[in-house]
């Protein structure tokens, strides 16, 4: 039996939480909320830690130490959430729902995820030092959340 059917996202080793995720890296853009609605924007910046090759960070384990507003999502309740894109593992099991048919868990190779166009890959770029992370509108991606 697979273990996200069986376990809860805290039953869960580190080993298994860490396979959850499936390299997309929309959760390492920048994101803006609105303050009225609370809705949440993806930009096309990514944290300047990605590696855009391979949609991993390069610095994964002292990432919080550096970057000040990075998410350990371990250390968040659940329901807390909302922000992750809705493709995201961790969301979707903590909603109930399946993984998708393009997850590597499923499918038994990383390369589904850009082939099922998931990946950031093609069209972030990495924040630079000129970047004005408080003036992000001009780089909101128009996707169907």
């Amino acid at each position: 039996m697979n273990f996200w059917k069986t376990k809860t996202l805290s039953e869960m080793t580190n080993q298994e939480w860490e396979s959850l995720c499936d390299g997309c890296a929309k959760c390492c853009l920048h994101k803006l909320e609105d303050e009225d609605t609370g809705d949440i924007y993806f930009t096309s910046i990514a944290c300047r830690l990605l590696d855009l090759t391979s949609c991993r960070c390069t610095r994964y384990a002292e990432r919080t130490q550096i970057i000040s507003d990075c998410v350990d999502l371990r250390q968040l309740e659940a329901t807390q959430y909302h922000w992750l894109p809705s493709s995201c593992a961790y969301r979707l099991l903590h909603e109930g729902k399946e993984l998708p048919e393009w997850h590597p868990l499923l499918t038994k190779t990383h390369d589904s995820v850009e082939k099922a166009g998931i990946s950031i890959r093609s069209y972030a770029r990495i924040e630079t030092k000129d970047d004005d992370l408080e003036d992000l509108e001009d780089f909101i991606l128009d996707w169907l959340e």
